[in-house]
């Protein structure tokens, strides 16, 4: 079965060594935050961190956010004890752990085994705990299929923009721009990561924009992912998650023509219809593919709070 997608137009990055903004993060407009023990935090300050993520994981109101913690990498030696120190302490607290530089499968099922034996050992269900994995180079890329399968926790895949430009050697002095002369040589793997995870019933999301008051870039680069199929994007800082939330929120008028769409093709293939496969509707034909379509329009717009929130059989249509 699938794991059920929560919103995640806005992933909030929140630095585990900052108490200020571990105390500020759950009062942001966000759909979802990672309290970050990698990149956000410096080598001698990650013990502390992590029990700064604690305590805040159990002190703040994370209602209504999917809350994930960023470990280290699977080849640094703090990483079995970031895992191992967060779910022992608060894996009751948390939705997901997020794994970066994720380069092989053995990486997935290290973390996946990890997670079970943990959750045997707290008694949490088992499960429950999902896995977003950052692909940022080549080589992730390279097995991103076998990758995005190696385990039933998979939640999301994520496009790591600043270290897979590097590896990739793209000319680029600012993370997430990657528009050179009108082309984006980063759109192949944009539709790589797409795949595999919509192959494996998984959301796909674009890491940050580092220019944070160049809203048109960030506007640009958000719109772009967007038009790919990815569900969301980070923001690193407050000021951008107006834009990003504005750019992956369904527009509404094409959520309630999707609706339209739904209750039409639902009665046009009933019996009370007259059980037609294709139908004209508003000027342009409508059939299976198109009642797929408008279900995925309908979905998204519903976990965005827009719609009647319900699909063309009646039931919730929340993926």
């Amino acid at each position: 079965m699938p794991r059920p997608q929560r919103p995640r137009r806005t992933v909030l990055a929140v630095p585990g060594s900052s108490r200020r903004m571990l105390e500020k993060a759950p009062g942001l407009d966000v759909d979802a935050v990672f309290l970050d023990l990698e990149d956000a935090v410096a080598p001698d300050a990650k013990a502390g961190a992590r029990d700064l993520v604690v305590a805040a994981l159990h002190e703040g109101d994370w209602s209504g956010k999917a809350v994930t913690v960023r470990v280290n990498d699977a080849t640094r030696p703090g990483a079995h004890r970031d895992v191992v120190e967060i779910v022992s302490r608060a894996g009751d607290r948390i939705d997901a752990i997020m794994l970066p530089k994720v380069e092989h499968i053995a990486h997935v099922h290290w973390i996946d085994v990890l997670l079970g034996q943990l959750e045997r050992e707290h008694d949490l269900e088992p499960g429950r705990i999902g896995l977003e994995l950052i692909i940022e180079g080549p080589r992730g890329l390279a097995d991103v299929q076998r990758i995005a399968a190696a385990s039933p926790r998979l939640d999301t895949l994520v496009y790591g923009p600043g270290d897979f430009t590097s590896a990739m050697r793209i000319p680029t002095l600012t993370v997430g721009d990657t528009s050179i002369g009108g082309h984006d040589p980063i759109d192949p793997v944009f539709s790589q990561l797409a795949v595999a995870a919509r192959a494996n019933d998984a959301q796909v999301i674009d890491g940050p924009y580092a220019g944070i008051h160049d809203f048109d870039g960030l506007r640009r680069a958000a719109e772009h992912t967007r038009a790919f199929g990815f569900d969301g994007k980070w923001v690193l800082h407050p000021a951008q998650i107006e834009v990003v939330n504005e750019v992956f929120t369904p527009d509404p008028a094409a959520v309630e023509r999707a609706e339209r769409i739904l209750a039409a093709y639902a009665h046009h293939t009933s019996a009370a219809g007259g059980t037609r496969g294709a139908v004209l509707f508003e000027g342009e034909m409508i059939d299976e593919a198109t009642h797929r379509m408008a279900r995925t329009i309908a979905a998204a717009g519903h976990r965005a709070g827009l719609g009647r929130g319900r699909d063309d059989d009646g039931d919730g249509a929340g993926a």
